[in-house]
């Protein structure tokens, strides 16, 4: 293989906003993806074991981390949509910081469902975040996430499972 024919990791262009602590108190719609976008969740609307596994560790995340609450959110068959917000406290923002809470509950994720399907993949590598900025992005977000199982088999996301 050529050396232009390939792009390094540390050549990739980041999604994420130069010089912003993902730690600050904020509101962030998050969306993470399975593992190739296999259909592992369940149809919409009815969760599967796995899907029930990542619903239920999702809503942990406010145990492990207090200053961070999952407002709206929905399991879709291979991807998951929240509005996480994180507020001020007296932790330390690493602490808070959204690549290490969504790592964890990848992490934890995973680690339950291998335990009765060993060496699945259960998820893409990293997520894709956005910062909300105001009431009336919020409230679009907030619909988006409430009409998404309605609207599934227009979602970007969307793959027939009668076709796999």
């Amino acid at each position: 293989m050529e050396k232009e024919e390939y792009v390094k990791f540390s050549d990739r262009k980041s999604p994420r906003i130069p010089a912003y602590s993902y730690a600050t108190p904020n509101y962030y719609f998050i969306t993470i993806c399975t593992f190739q976008r296999a259909c592992l969740f369940g149809v919409p609307g009815r969760l599967n074991r796995l899907g029930q596994i990542a619903k239920e560790h999702l809503l942990k995340i406010p145990q492990l981390y207090p200053a961070v609450r999952v407002d709206k959110y929905v399991v879709m068959p291979n991807h998951i949509h929240a509005i996480l917000i994180v507020t001020a406290d007296d932790t330390q923002d690493s602490l808070r910081d959204l690549s290490v809470i969504l790592g964890q509950y990848k992490m934890s994720v995973t680690k339950e469902i291998r335990r009765f399907c060993p060496d699945k993949k259960v998820w893409q590598r990293s997520f894709h975040d956005y910062v909300i900025r105001s009431q009336r992005g919020y409230e679009k977000i907030w619909t988006y996430i409430e009409n998404n199982p309605l609207k599934w088999e227009e979602d970007c996301f969307y793959i027939d499972a009668q076709k796999l």
